[in-house]
């Protein structure tokens, strides 16, 4: 039971700090203030992910690389479809989110508090 516990409280806190990532990104670049909105884009997106890298993942040699590449598309994709502004908005919002993330992992890292990992966030 211990187990299971911390998996789901490393899935809500992964999921809090990847949403995180998301709502910086879109409050830079969309003007969108909405935590929840994004904890439903993090959640979606990693989803989507999740999906398309591994059914890539199921071709021999090239399925890893072509699955990260389609992954990533896919994974702005959700942001784009959640956010106004188009593509060139989806790509700041997952850039700014990316770097978001990035800082803060730092930060609890540093601290001892977490290792790094955040849901929604590709490479994370």
């Amino acid at each position: 039971m211990v187990g299971f516990l911390n998996y789901v409280i490393g899935f809500v806190v992964s999921l809090l700090i990847g949403a995180f990532g998301i709502y910086v990104g879109a409050r830079v670049i969309a003007d969108r203030d909405d935590y929840e909105y994004a904890i439903l884009t993090a959640l979606v997106g990693a989803f989507v992910w999740w999906l398309i890298t591994g059914l890539f993942g199921l071709i021999p040699f090239v399925g890893g690389l072509v699955g990260a590449v389609f992954g990533l598309v896919a994974w702005v994709y959700v942001i784009n479809a959640r956010y106004p502004g188009g593509w060139g908005n989806a790509i700041g919002i997952g850039v700014v989110a990316w770097l978001a993330v990035w800082v803060v992992l730092v930060v609890l890292e540093s601290l001892e508090i977490i290792a790094a990992g955040a849901l929604g966030i590709p490479g994370f």
